[in-house]
Order: C-alpha cells, then structure tokens, then sequence
C-alpha cells in the first residue's frame, strides 16, 4: 500500500517534468474523456467512414485473418473479441480484475514519474488492452488492436500490457489514427511487453494521425532468454510531433531484438524517433534499422545500442532521404560497449535521390515519376508483410504523391 501511495506521489510531482525530448505540450489544453463508451459487438457495425479509417491502420472491421480484435474509441474500450479460447485479449481493467497476478506486472517497465505523459496516464488509472499468449502456445493468425481518437481537443491516455508465456508465439498489429473531423488532440500510449523464455513476439504498429495531434507513446519490452522481439513501425501521414524511443532489455541468453522503422515527414510535421536496446545477457543481438524521409518537416532518427554483456552483436542502420529544401534529417547512432567481447556496428547516411538511379531507371524505360516511385518504394521495403491490401493500397498512393514531391 505504501508504496502505491509513493508512485502516486511521484507521479504528481512529476506532471510538471518534461520529456527528455520532443516538443513539449501542455496537457491541460486536453480534456479528459470518459472511461465509459458505447459499445459495439461487431465491428461490421461501424460506419462506412470508420471502418474505411480502420482498414487505412491495418485493422480489418470483418476479422478476417485475425484471430481476435480489440477496439478503443478515445479512453473507453468499446470493442473486445477473441476466436481462439487459448488467447486471452481484454481491457487492462478487466484483466487486473481478473488476475491477481498482474498488478506486479502493471507499471513494473514503464515507471510513472518518467514525465509528464506516463503521470498524466498513471493518475488517470488508463485503461487499454491485455494480451496473453499462455506457455507453448504458437498463433497462426495476429491480434488486431486499435486505438481511435474519436473527440475533438482530448487526450487519449493508453495503458497496454503484453506477455507471451514461455515457448509461445503471438503476432500483434495495431492501428492508431483519429475519427474524420478529429484535428486537434493527444495520444499518450503506455505500453509494457514481457516475452518469456523462449517465446517471439511480433508487433507491428501503423500511426495515420491527423496533422494536429500530439503523439507522445512509451514502450518497454523485457525479453528472456531465447527469446525474440521484432517490432514493425509504420507512419508515412502528415502528424504535428511524435516523440517515441521504445526500449527494450534483453535479459537472458540468446535474446533477440529487430525494430524497423519506416516514417516520413511532411511539411509541418516533427517525427523525433527512434529505439534503444541495453544488452545485459551474454550471446544477445539486436538489429535497429531506420527508414525515413521528409518532405518539408524535421526528422530525429535516434538508435542506442548498450552493451553490457560478453558476446552479445548489435548492428545499427540510420537512412534518410531528403526531398524538400523546407526539410531536415538528423541521425543520432549512439553506442556504448562495456565489456570487451562485444561487436556493436553502425551507418547512418542522409541524403537525397541520386539523379543517375533515376535516369538508369528511364533508361529502361520507366517514366520519371515511376523511377522515383520505384527508388522510394525500395528505400522503405524493410521486409515487413501480413498487411491488408487496402494499406497496402493506401501506402502505394502515399509513395505516389511522395515521389511526385521529389521530383
């Protein structure tokens, strides 16, 4: 008991504390929703709009090729549904409700006086999604998971958590974007992943947020040993700021990490991205590879490599194009060995489209506009698949217009 009262404590002192990085927004301009909304049982049942709006994050309203599906429409979860009995997919609340267990695992990786956005979350006890893959069991199909900012000048706060078992496996796509006419509004999104021994985890996240939104998520992902996070990034739509550097801790032997990270900048925008990965068990690797353009906004690529155990590799990529005089790239590698026996390499390259890829392209004759299109494309394939065809769509019309920009 005390020591909740503590976290609560600390938690109000530090609702004043700004991020390390990023712009810093006053969160007393956003009202606070409620936790309770309407509730759909099928997402069939949403409007032609919303369910057009899911599909453009990844999230297919009909559940096929999913094998379960959680909805949140600004703080209340408005939708939960699950095919195979073995997963457990709720709302965080629930799950606290429902096991015991879990408050140890509830603001145990994220702590909640970071800075102002995981206290906001923590004092307002947010709700969001659990995931629970038990031991040894392996999905075929991802759990889908949306986060929709549905009200005008809000400020959506998430709390996630996500455990696969021992030996288990469990693929995860999220979609986060906002309802049509929403301009204006924050997203804090607290979420704390545990992959146990042996187990793999595959997280995708697609952001398509509207250009006035504050996105301010704050991940942490704890993985045994044997085990295995690859984490998917994805947000090529005008935003106003996204500041997000997830972490992850590989504690055990033979862990392994890969965050892509593919994201473009349009004028307005200010993307500071980013991951970070502290490698505290021997025979541990991790890759962190970053993808982004601009096209008139500012661009922060961070990456952090920490190694702190013998034998461990890590390798890290920062590529960045330049379309717009308006825009700007930074790459900021950082790594830090701490005991001999450890391999940790980067590149970092910005720059724009070479003019001989472009007219070796027309020379085998690709129009202009098809041989930027085709670099672009190319320079932001990170191998990520199991997308539906209408992102898939909508990312091809997006490289359309940003290779039009290039030229």
């Amino acid at each position: 008991m005390q020591e909740k009262k503590n976290l609560k404590l600390n938690a109000k002192t530090a609702l004043n504390k700004t991020a390390a990085y990023g712009e810093d927004f006053d969160l007393d301009k956003f009202n606070v929703t409620s936790q309770e909304g309407e509730y759909t049982e099928d997402l069939n049942d949403l409007d032609e709009d919303t369910q057009r709006t899911l599909l453009n994050v990844g999230i297919v309203p009909s559940g096929e090729g999913r094998l379960g599906s959680i909805l949140m429409m600004d703080n209340a979860i408005s939708h939960s549904s699950i095919s195979d009995a073995n997963i457990e997919l709720m709302s965080l609340h629930h799950a606290l409700e429902k096991h015991e267990w879990l408050a140890d695992y509830s603001w145990n990786l994220v702590s909640p006086d970071a800075d102002k956005y995981t206290a906001a979350s923590y004092l307002e006890n947010a709700d969001g999604y659990f995931i629970r893959a038990p031991k040894g069991i392996k999905t075929m199909l991802p759990v889908q998971t949306c986060l929709v900012i549905g009200s005008k000048d809000v400020s959506q706060t998430v709390h996630n958590i996500v455990i696969v078992e021992e030996n288990a496996r469990l693929d995860v796509v999220t979609g986060c974007t906002t309802s049509k006419g929403v301009e204006r509004a924050m997203h804090l999104g607290i979420s704390e992943m545990y992959v146990k021994k042996g187990a793999t985890l595959n997280f995708t996240m697609i952001h398509n947020w509207a250009e006035q939104i504050g996105v301010r998520p704050r991940t942490v992902i704890h993985l045994e040993e044997g085990a295995t996070f690859i984490n998917n990034y994805i947000c090529l739509k005008p935003v106003k700021s996204i500041q997000s550097y997830p972490t992850a801790y590989l504690e055990g032997k033979g862990a392994f990490v890969r965050f892509n990270t593919i994201a473009v900048a349009h004028p307005g925008s200010e993307l500071d991205l980013g991951s970070r990965v502290v490698l505290n068990a021997t025979d541990t690797r991790a890759e962190l590879i970053s993808r982004t353009i601009t096209t008139g906004g500012k661009v922060i690529a961070r990456g952090e490599m920490i190694g702190n155990a013998k034998n461990s590799k890590g390798h890290l990529e920062c590529h960045g194009l330049v379309l717009s005089n308006e825009g700007s790239q930074r790459a900021i590698p950082v790594l830090e060995a701490n005991v001999d026996d450890i391999e940790l390499t980067h590149e970092a390259a910005v720059g724009r489209i070479a003019r001989e890829q472009v007219e070796y392209l027309m020379a085998r004759g690709l129009s202009e506009d098809e041989a930027v299109g085709m670099i672009v494309r190319g320079f932001l394939d990170v191998g990520i698949i199991g997308l539906p065809d209408e992102l898939k769509e909508d990312i091809d019309r997006t490289i359309a217009q940003i290779g039009k920009k290039a030229l």
